[in-house]
């Protein structure tokens, strides 16, 4: 995993070693702030492109305003902030990790009544999130002990950095016991999505994904929903239980990092014929396309050029 050399931070673009905060900063305290997960990929054409930068930074911003943070920059500014810092760092593909979070000021668990805030923008490369052979063969999954908190408990549309405790919890216990990720239940004990990725699970032909109720509303998942209505398929969004999920022909996780990857084994059931599905594959292979700038009927205006 190669860092970038240079971040931006605060409205400049340094030397990673020379962008420091305080060890008095809320943040890091209390969990307090808010980041992003976005991708920038070589294209067909040449260069590198950002996909689907502003949808990502939208979210961020809501993000914020669920942690009721002030942001002091544009979408369109924080847009070149992301183009810059990957050309600060030669980068055509990878990984942009944007975060903003309350600042150095008061200790206490209120921050004060108008916190400053710091806002930055790393960069580096990352291949596969579960592993090449989770990719190619599909990853194996275990059911959680942990349970993803109540939606009055935990704001389950924010990417709110202290909420992602519960997914560390829960990810190193799977990695523990041998698997690649965790499954997270709700407090009813439906299935909600992995530590970073959403749910689909497929059966006699019906695409199942979990509702909104009480996961974070992906991008890759919005893709991939539009990606599949478009191809004709019936999709529902719905709660379900881990026991339908066993018995799934088909089961794949969505996700920034993770792209699509296939699921070949959940709780030591095999999941279908043990291997990436019909319909999974052909998802895997149309949405490599379409981020690199290869299928140009889907998304107008979802790759931003790094120029």
């Amino acid at each position: 995993m190669a860092r970038g050399t240079h971040v931006w931070i605060n409205g400049k673009i340094l030397p990673a070693e020379e962008a420091k905060i305080s060890l008095f900063t809320h943040g890091l305290h209390y969990g307090t702030g808010a980041f992003e997960g976005i991708r920038a990929y070589k294209q067909k054409a040449g260069g590198g492109a950002i996909f689907r930068l502003r949808e990502h930074l939208e979210r961020l911003i809501e993000s914020c305003k669920i942690l009721d943070l002030k942001v002091p920059y544009s979408i369109d500014e924080l847009v070149k902030a992301s183009t810059e810092t990957c050309k600060a760092n030669k980068f055509e593909e990878c990984y942009l990790r944007p975060i903003i979070f309350i600042a150095d000021g008061p200790l206490g668990v209120h921050p004060g009544a108008n916190p400053a805030v710091d806002v930055a923008m790393l960069t580096w490369e990352w291949g596969s999130y579960l592993g090449d052979k989770g990719i190619n063969e599909g990853a194996r999954l275990k059911v959680s002990s942990f349970v993803r908190p109540h939606v009055n408990s935990s704001m389950t549309k924010g990417k709110i950095t202290g909420q992602y405790v519960n997914g560390v919890l829960a990810k190193r216990e799977a990695l523990a016991a041998g698997y690649d990720e965790a499954l997270m239940l709700d407090p009813d004990g439906f299935l909600t999505e992995g530590t970073g990725e959403n749910l689909f699970m497929i059966k006699n032909g019906i695409i199942k994904t979990t509702s909104l109720t009480s996961i974070l509303n992906g991008i890759t998942r919005q893709t991939v929903i539009e990606y599949l209505r478009h191809k004709g398929h019936n999709l529902v969004e719905s709660r379900f239980t881990r026991d339908e999920l066993w018995c799934a022909d088909e089961v794949f996780l969505t996700g920034t990092a993770a792209e699509i990857t296939p699921i070949r084994e959940i709780d030591g059931r095999t999941i279908g014929a043990g291997k990436p599905g019909p319909i999974t594959a052909k998802l895997q292979k149309d949405y490599a396309a379409m981020v690199r700038g290869e299928l140009p009927e889907y998304g107008k205006g979802w790759l931003t050029p790094i120029v």
